[in-house]
């Protein structure tokens, strides 16, 4: 059996609102069915590891496989809940490790 290969995504929300790590992962769920349907959200298996409300910075886990699904569901978010919001992915690596190290260059 193979091992599902997996990319960690460093998100940014740009907003003057302050939202919980829940609410943003919801919201890139509903973009995910709402663009590519529950195939598409199968392929992702997405899931939240951390999020920081200070930097706003959203750390996320999904499969090699579904990556592109991810991401082009991440940039068309345009609202958190009702309030206007983008989301935009700052780095993407295969470890935490290397993700971590990423963020602290820039």
């Amino acid at each position: 059996m193979r091992r599902i290969r997996r990319r960690y995504l460093a998100l940014k929300a740009e907003s003057s609102q302050q939202f919980e790590g829940r609410a943003l992962m919801s919201t890139i769920w509903g973009m995910v069915y709402q663009v590519y349907g529950e195939f598409g959200a199968s392929q992702t298996s997405m899931s939240m590891v951390q999020y920081d409300e200070d930097t706003k910075t959203l750390t996320v886990r999904c499969s090699l496989a579904g990556l592109e699904v991810a991401r082009t569901a991440i940039a068309a978010v345009t609202e958190i809940g009702t309030k206007p919001a983008a989301l935009r992915v700052v780095a993407v690596s295969g470890t935490l490790k290397a993700l971590r190290k990423k963020l602290q260059k820039r």
